[in-house]
């Protein structure tokens, strides 16, 4: 549960008002000019309609180019984000051939395999020989090659499930797949803060959706034991399923699932536990085998784990791994299996290398050291952060960290003044977020050095200063001199 200040909510809200005012007031003139109306065709109704246009028009197109920066290289540690100008306030972006080298705080690259690796690109490249971009055909026809089996295999036996279904798209492992898990009749209890491929997921099911506060397993027992007692809206009929939604570690607060506690209210009111590891798998655990083994958790006691490879993997898709019934039964109704082409042969290629560099079957111990660093590399950062007075949202061994930013005005600063310094950040806004809740969000590699990381931190300050947003007190600062070079400790 996050806090917001006194004074700076009350700044925020001013600053969203006085937005709100200035553009209502824009768009009265508009239409008074006959203007706002120019681009719709005669008779028809106007195809954006609502607060969502107003805030696209009005507030995100003053700040867009902080957003969407297209790069020119592998998202490794330091990336080349191509430059962009504006000649109409901003409305159209134009990219030019300037580029700037930068280092990379904003992807999910966290064991580094999305560059080019010695073990994982050579075996690439053979596939795309072997198989082609593409399988030009669905899983159910003739999409299934001998490498999306094994990786069907490989990815069951790494999470320590019996089966395994993969999908071209991490989105639609979560959107597609729950509204064939459960349907009208059955219960959904969602985190309040999951992913929108969850919500969109749960809404699309025809189940009813009961939403529980984020990570409070007392509050997800309430909101059990009270739908239990109620039943089915209007028939007070037993639910015919319940599902608990949560994920491993919440992509846009960087915490850790209290997995444990919500599998045991899970077990005691006979609700199905279904586990998000999107940003978990791979990341954290002494193996990179997720939350469960970060936690201790026996990953017999979770029904359905949904990852994706997109994250740790360097790759694309997603997978479902459960029992063996419930995969036989989503390989014959899940409309992303059935209907979808399939994942690409090179990116399943990508998913069996990194697995078997992590698991050491490379003949190396690179993975091990992936993992070690990745761990290392995120607790030094996060507390380094929080040395220096930010508001930092997370655990510790998350590779995920927020850097809280609350005022509108402060999102295209910290972006655009970080870029200015060659460390390219990611800003998160409405409707990500909440609309008080604009952050940073910090993502941290494997492949990050120690000087890449003193670089960023050193930036992040001086941004951090300039924009104001250090909302606690700063620890005094230790430094000492090492090979003519100052670090941080």
């Amino acid at each position: 549960m996050i806090t917001i200040p006194y004074t700076t909510a009350l700044t925020t809200l001013f600053s969203y008002g006085l937005l709100f005012a200035f553009g209502q007031i824009r768009d009265l003139f508009r239409k008074f000019l006959g203007l706002l109306s120019a681009s719709n065709l005669h008779g028809y109704a106007p195809i954006c309609l609502g607060l969502e246009d107003f805030y696209t028009r009005r507030l995100y197109l003053r700040i867009q180019d902080c957003f969407g920066r297209p790069i020119s290289s592998a998202p490794d540690a330091w990336i080349d984000v191509v430059e962009r100008y504006s000649n109409d306030n901003n409305k159209t972006l134009q990219r030019t051939t300037d580029i700037n080298k930068c280092l990379n705080l904003g992807s999910y690259n966290y064991l580094g395999f999305a560059a080019a690796d010695e073990y994982c690109t050579p075996r690439v490249i053979e596939s795309l020989k072997k198989f082609s971009p593409s399988t030009c055909s669905t899983r159910v026809d003739g999409g299934t090659t001998i490498l999306h089996n094994e990786l069907e295999e490989s990815v069951a036996k790494f999470v320590g499930k019996p089966a395994a279904i993969v999908l071209g798209m991490g989105y639609v492992s979560n959107s597609a797949i729950l509204p064939v898990l459960i349907g009208k009749g059955g219960l959904i209890v969602s985190d309040s803060l999951n992913h929108n491929s969850i919500v969109n997921g749960a809404r699309g099911s025809g189940a009813t959706v009961r939403v529980f506060q984020h990570n409070t397993p007392s509050h997800l027992e309430e909101v059990l034991r009270e739908q239990i007692a109620e039943g089915q809206p209007r028939t007070r009929r037993p639910w015919k399923k319940i599902i608990v939604v949560v994920e491993g570690i919440y992509s846009m607060e960087g915490e850790l699932c209290k997995l444990p506690e919500i599998i045991t209210v899970c077990k005691k009111y006979k609700a199905y536990t279904y586990l998000d590891e999107a940003h978990s798998i791979g990341a954290v655990g002494k193996t990179g085998r997720g939350v469960c083994e970060l936690l201790g958790v026996d990953t017999a006691d979770v029904d359905i784990m949904m990852g994706t490879f997109t994250k740790s993997f360097g790759s694309c898709g997603g997978y479902i791994a459960g029992s063996k019934e419930l995969i036989k039964y989503l390989k014959s109704t899940c409309p992303a299996h059935i209907y979808a082409t399939s994942i690409s042969p090179p990116a399943a290629q990508q998913i069996l290398s990194a697995i078997q560099v992590i698991l050491g079957e490379d003949g190396s111990s690179r993975g091990a050291q992936k993992l070690a660093q990745i761990r290392e590399n995120s607790n030094f950062f996060r507390s380094e952060l929080q040395k220096m007075g930010f508001e930092v949202l997370g655990d510790n061994d998350s590779p995920v960290m927020p850097i809280m930013l609350y005022n509108p005005a402060k999102i295209p600063a910290f972006s655009r003044e970080c870029l200015r310094q060659n460390v390219a950040v990611v800003t998160v806004a409405f409707p990500a977020t909440p609309l008080l809740l604009a952050r940073a969000r910090i993502c941290i590699s494997a492949s990050h050095t120690k000087e890449d990381l003193i670089k960023g931190l050193e930036v992040i300050s001086r941004v951090g200063d300039l924009v104001g947003i250090k909302y606690f007190p700063a620890e005094p600062e230790k430094q000492h001199q090492e090979d003519g070079r100052v670090k941080l400790e």
